[in-house]
């Protein structure tokens, strides 16, 4: 295809995100049916993956947080009401869209095989890493909310019986919001093919019953609130996160 050729696909509507290419209905959150793509169910299809970079090692995803300042040392109150010393701000990495898209394409390079057809993940932090996984996979991204205390698909997105879906996180401690995304697909139909998130920091001991891949580990110590030396040593623990 030439320059030309290009702008005048774009022009007229046939690019690869017109929704009712390939006889599709043009639902804007509904997969497309149309030619062999990375993944289907019933002839739903997606857009192509993009091209494969290479690995993405450990050392680099902790390099990117350290050199953005998103890797914080100090007394912290995890969302999952634990403390620790070490807090991981990942929006400070993500503001940067090559940031992003590099650590997406990473995280999506191990579940290249998997032929995911949707990527979830739990609002917000895991927002951008939903999008950024699913545009390298070349399939859809949504998210869920919480509501009324339970963990929910809302803003119309639905899910189709048997969709293969792929659940990520910037970063994951203790997995429990993870466990509540995977059990909202299990609710809607789908079928969760993995697990992700750019950093593990429960040392590995977050399990799953599906595929589970991180890009990088970190040990950190976590401890109750109750016994927490560090509020046992007069210091008091702070939240940097979105919620309070």
């Amino acid at each position: 295809m030439t320059a030309r050729d290009s702008v005048d696909a774009r022009s007229s509507g046939t690019g690869r995100h017109d929704n009712t290419a390939y006889g599709g209905t043009g639902a804007p959150n509904r997969p497309r049916r149309g030619p062999p793509g990375v993944a289907g169910v019933d002839e739903v299809t997606y857009d192509r993956a993009m091209p494969t970079h290479a690995p993405f090692s450990e050392d680099e995803t902790l390099a990117r947080y350290e050199k953005r300042g998103a890797l914080l040392r100090g007394h912290f109150r995890l969302t999952s009401g634990l403390h620790s010393d070490v807090y991981l701000q990942s929006a400070l990495v993500l503001q940067h869209p090559e940031d992003a898209s590099r650590l997406g394409e990473g995280l999506a390079a191990r579940f290249r095989d998997d032929r995911v057809q949707t990527v979830l993940a739990p609002a917000i932090g895991g927002i951008l890493v939903a999008h950024e996984v699913a545009r390298a996979l070349g399939a859809r991204a949504l998210f869920t909310e919480r509501e009324g205390g339970v963990m929910r698909l809302r803003r119309g997105f639905t899910l189709g019986t048997g969709e293969r879906c792929l659940v990520v996180e910037d970063v994951i401690t203790t997995g429990g919001s993870t466990r509540e995304v995977v059990q909202c697909v299990a609710d809607h139909g789908g079928v969760v093919v993995g697990v992700g998130s750019l950093i593990d920091r429960s040392g590995g001991s977050a399990a799953f019953a599906v595929k589970r891949v991180a890009l990088a580990t970190i040990a950190a110590a976590t401890y109750p609130a109750e016994s927490c030396p560090l509020c046992q040593a007069g210091s008091v623990a702070v939240k940097p996160g979105s919620r309070s």
